[in-house]
Parts: structure tokens; sequence; C-alpha cells
């Protein structure tokens, strides 16, 4: 993976600090901001909606590497759709969030899904999908394993989350953060396999 790296300094000694840009994705209302302003300020508001994009940061301490998400929280309204591709566009991770209690808003996720499967490929980019509201469960519309199953069969993480109540919001950064230091460390030993054994960089460039 090519992301941005600093050095990190450790009571063990240096460690990897990666930066890795994370996007916001879905519905109007759905609960973007308040997921975002959640986990960043570890407080609950409920926002107007976006206009273009809002911007937070956070450091995440892991025993292994430091980890500082750079979040892009974008619009969720129907004007502003044709020009999220900008925002998203480097990112590393994305959250496809949708309300529990709103049907329509998890069929607009799975549109979201499909330009993101537009501009990356399947291991340059980590997807979550996530549920938001679950202290509205009385009023649910998408049931929970209709999420999972989706999430399944498209590869993505999954987890339902309520900003209102925390309930699983560093939760779900979490399991990003974990899912892209794995895909570092696998990215690292393949590129040591390679420099390890030079003629297998070499497997099927020629012709004959």
């Amino acid at each position: 993976m090519a992301q941005k790296t600093m050095p990190g300094t450790s009571p063990e000694g240096i460690r990897p600090t990666y930066m890795y840009k994370v996007v916001l994705l879905g519905s109007t209302s759905v609960g973007k901001s308040s997921l975002a302003y959640r986990y960043v300020k570890n407080d609950f508001r409920d926002s107007l909606p976006t206009v273009g994009c809002s911007f937070f940061t956070q450091m995440l301490d892991l025993d292994v590497a430091t980890i500082k998400f750079e979040i892009w929280d974008t619009a969720g309204q129907e004007k502003y759709h044709s020009v999220c591709h900008l925002y998203y566009r480097g990112a590393y991770a994305a959250l496809l969030v949708y309300d529990i209690t709103n049907k329509e808003t998890f069929n607009r996720a799975k549109l979201w899904l499909r330009d993101l499967e537009k501009e990356f490929l399947p291991d340059e980019i980590v997807i979550a999908l996530v549920g938001n509201k679950t202290d509205l469960a009385g009023e649910r519309e998408v049931a929970t394993e209709e999420g999972e199953e989706f999430a399944r069969t498209k590869g993505l993480l999954f987890m339902e989350t309520s900003a209102k109540s925390n309930h699983q919001v560093n939760d779900i950064f979490m399991a990003i953060a974990q899912e892209l230091l794995q895909r570092e460390q696998e990215a690292a030993s393949y590129h040591g396999l390679l420099t390890a054994d030079p003629e297998k960089s070499r497997t099927g460039t020629g012709c004959c």
C-alpha cells in the first residue's frame, strides 16, 4: 500500500505512524456528522446537514503503530452527489452509513458502494457498512441480518452503531484501523518475498 508514513517513537523505540484518509458516505440525516463528532469529541450533537464536506482528525495509538485518521464527512444531499467523488479520491477507507429506521437510506448506501467500486479496486480501499441509530431500534426498517448479508456478499466490514448512545462507534473505527494495518503487513511481507527472490517479480512479464 502507498500511504504517507511519518517516524514515531514509543518506549520500545521507533514505530511507524500511518496517515489514512477516511470518508463517510450516505444519505442526508443518517448521522454521518454525529458519528464523526462522537468518535473525535466523544460527544453527541444533532447536526445540521453538512454543506459540501466537513473535516476531522483523530489519532489512534496501537501497540504496533500510531494511526492518524483524516475523516472527511461528505454531504448527503442529492445535489452534492455528483461532486462527492472529488472528496473520496485518495481515500484508504470508507464508511457507508445508513439509518436502520429508513430502508431507503440502506438502498442509497448500495448506490454509494457502486460509486466506490468504479473508483477503487477491492484491495485499494477498506469499506465498512454501518447501520446507525440503534437507539431507535423500535422503529427499525432494516434488519441486522439484512445488513450483515449484504456486507458479507460484498466483502465489507459491518457494524451497527448509535452516535447518540455511543454504541460501537469506537469499535467500527478500530475495526477499520486493524484491517488497514493487516493490509500493510501483508503488503510488506509480499514486498519482502519479491526482494528475497527477484525471479518472482518477473513472473508473467515476458511474452514467451
